[in-house]
């Protein structure tokens, strides 16, 4: 029997730990994902940056070494009308960047993108069947996500608001992640635009919980035993953490973003939208701080990031997203696995002694 004062998501997706690691695109791969699941907790594999076979082959590698339940996680935004003025328009504010780097201004634009859900996805779900799938901005139009549940896998979604997990349980969701404006990355905000809206997860959570039936999983600002046990004292059955994995052995960070998560300041982030044009969570630094945070030109996401590829080549730290979210100092040097059971184990007695 669980020692866990409320079992509802480690019964719903078979889990031992009410932990689960987040999907971070770009910084987890096979090997964060086995290790975590390995541990007890939820592994979560980001398909968003991935072409269909690389995440086919991903999740091979994850059923080779790790029969324990994962996630597996996809963007659900709608591909954006080109629009060339716009893009234009974005390029020349960043030209005196080319110049200064030596970066060729009129050579073709690279194309940043994210990849949406859609039915090549679904099919590998159907093909490979991870117990849990997970969704940012929303969820795919009803067809798809009838053949997602199909499979049996357990469907979640962020919410950053109230309304928005009202939705997500009226569309089918079994569980809602309830991500606070501490989190790093990505709002997952889909019912609003509106940034000033927000809510902290620590005012969030118990009104979520408040809200629907189905179980709760606490997101933001969460990175040690304490933010564990305060958001299962909210109402949460589990928590899911992004930022403090990106300290482990195992996460694929660049080394200007290994360097920031630990030298910059507890108040050195900020939304952006100027990486890919919707609102994300990450450590300031030059571009952010003189085009931005967040800037009217930039395309609509994904396409904001294609302008700036060139410049990264040239000048990584200054212009490249750093995703982090608000509780990054709190990071400690851990391997995957030790992060994991830690949270547990010292969430759990700090709960035990309230």
């Amino acid at each position: 029997m669980s020692p866990w004062p409320d079992t509802r998501i480690i019964d719903l997706l078979g889990i031992e730990l009410p932990i689960i690691q987040a999907p971070m695109a770009g910084a987890t791969n096979s090997s964060m994902v086995i290790a975590a699941s390995n541990a007890g907790g939820l592994g979560s594999m980001p398909a968003a940056m991935l072409s269909i076979e690389q995440l086919r082959q991903e999740l091979k590698t994850i059923r080779q070494h790790s029969q324990r339940p994962i996630n597996v996680n996809f963007f659900c935004h709608q591909s954006p009308t080109a629009d060339e003025q716009r893009a234009q328009d974005w390029k020349n504010l960043l030209e005196p960047y080319y110049r200064e780097l030596g970066v060729d201004f009129d050579a073709p634009t690279p194309v940043s993108n994210r990849a949406p859900f859609d039915l090549t996805s679904c099919e590998v779900i159907e093909e490979l069947r991870p117990e849990v799938v997970s969704f940012h901005f929303g969820l795919p139009e009803k067809t798809l996500l009838d053949r997602v549940k199909a499979t049996g896998a357990k469907v979640l979604s962020s919410a950053t608001t109230v309304e928005e997990a009202i939705w997500l349980e009226q569309h089918g969701c079994d569980a809602i992640i309830a991500m606070g404006y501490e989190a790093g990355g990505h709002r997952g905000m889909f019912l609003s635009d509106d940034l000033s809206s927000q809510v902290g997860t620590f005012a969030l959570v118990p009104q979520v919980v408040d809200a629907v039936k189905v179980p709760v999983i606490a997101a933001g600002g969460i990175a040690d035993a304490r933010g564990v046990a305060a958001a299962f004292m909210l109402g949460a059955s589990a928590v899911q953490v992004g930022t403090a994995y990106l300290f482990t052995p195992e996460a694929k960070v660049s080394a200007s973003h290994h360097k920031a998560l630990r030298t910059a300041k507890d108040s050195e982030t900020a939304v952006t939208n100027i990486f890919t044009g919707r609102p994300a969570r990450g450590i300031l630094n030059r571009v952010m701080r003189e085009i931005g945070p967040m800037s009217a030109k930039a395309p609509a996401f994904p396409l904001a990031g294609g302008a700036l590829m060139p410049l990264r080549a040239k000048g990584e730290a200054d212009f490249s997203n750093l995703w982090a979210g608000q509780a990054f100092t709190l990071g400690v040097e851990l391997t995957t696995a030790e992060l994991t059971r830690r949270l547990a184990e010292e969430g759990l007695a700090k709960l035990l002694r309230r």
